[in-house]
């Protein structure tokens, strides 16, 4: 089966051809980061208008560099939900279209789902179930994954995401427009223990997350040493690699605690926090002594892409999960649809 996939949730247009046989056979991404970056935060319309001008041209480009054609794909996927509702418009139409045209199904699939699936794409060894924790600019979620379609959050962020609190950081810094990654790299030349940054429910039995009061206090020590002048490179390196460091303890810590009161012993980190290389080196470290199991994705599977959309629409047929007959076209998107009513559209 070949499965041609779209995603255009936030800023990135994706698309992608997954096969069956193959695996990812082509998976192309169209980043606004430069279209975004004078304004701060991603600007709706702009990112709307965006992938109106360039999913068509990745569309012709995925099938060139792929060598396939139409008449070679057997199913649509697309990202229905949670996001921009302008953005999921324009992927839904899109794909819609494309599978009306070739009379052939379009399949709705859900942003998180594609990302706490990702890691399978290249870990055939990973079994369920298992613990995700999906971590990214819009999530931070613990998630009991028991199988395909059966998703139970255990865990949650009260507030900011901490891909958020990375970016928000990054932005009083001085750094490029929603790049946490930027505080990676100026972290490697940082101490981490200059700086106290707290670590907000770090002490908490709950597997909830807050990363406000972390955000907070970064930006009152930013503004400290703006203040008197002393907001040099180092002192910068040095708040980089603080603030890293409480975000990934936070991450570690209630992840170690999901183990624990679950006894699961297999835990998958996906989302675009999931690329920093601190949190995969220190997450593997740190769970030896409960002789666990941990899978990433891919780096370049990390963030938005296209080709965990068309991966988790073939994991649903493949496990008897959508019914292909009875699947309508339906021009509508949910911007903010619970993970717990996946199932429910299928």
């Amino acid at each position: 089966m070949i499965i041609l996939g779209f995603e255009s949730s936030c800023d990135d247009t994706g698309v992608s051809i997954f096969c069956s046989n193959r695996g990812v056979v082509i998976n192309l991404v169209n980043n606004q980061s430069l279209i975004h970056k004078d304004y701060g935060g991603v600007v709706p319309e702009l990112a709307s208008r965006d992938h109106l001008n360039k999913i068509s041209f990745l569309t012709n480009k995925a099938f060139e560099k792929s060598g396939l054609s139409f008449s070679d794909i057997d199913a649509v996927a697309y990202t229905i939900g949670p996001g921009l509702s302008g953005s999921l418009l324009i992927g839904s139409s899109f794909a819609q279209t494309a599978a009306w045209s070739m009379n052939i199904p379009a399949i709705p699939i859900h942003h998180l789902e594609g990302h706490l699936l990702s890691p399978l794409i290249s870990n055939a060894k990973l079994e369920f179930p298992f613990i995700s924790l999906l971590v990214s600019g819009g999530h931070t979620q613990l998630m009991a994954v028991n199988k395909i379609g059966d998703y139970n959050v255990i865990g949650e962020t009260l507030d900011d995401a901490a891909g958020e609190a990375f970016d928000k950081i990054a932005r009083l810094m001085g750094l490029d427009y929603c790049n946490g990654a930027e505080i990676a790299k100026l972290a490697v030349n940082g101490d981490p223990d200059v700086f106290q940054i707290p670590r907000p429910m770090f002490n908490s039995p709950s597997l909830d997350f807050s990363f406000s009061g972390l955000k907070t206090a970064a930006m009152i020590r930013i503004k400290e040493l703006q203040s008197k002048e002393m907001f040099d490179h180092i002192a910068r390196a040095n708040i980089a690699a603080s603030v890293q460091k409480s975000i990934i303890d936070i991450l570690i810590h209630k992840s170690y605690l999901a183990v624990k009161r679950t006894g699961i012993k297999t835990i998958v980190v996906a989302g675009g926090v999931s690329a920093n290389n601190l949190l995969r080196v220190t997450m593997l470290d740190s769970l030896k002594s409960l002789s666990c199991k941990v899978y990433f994705p891919p780096l370049e599977l990390s963030t938005d892409n296209a080709a965990m959309i068309s991966f988790a629409a073939y994991l649903r047929l493949k496990h008897n999960l959508i019914n292909m007959n009875s699947l309508k076209y339906n021009l509508s998107v949910k911007p903010r649809w619970n993970l717990k009513d996946v199932n429910s559209i299928y």
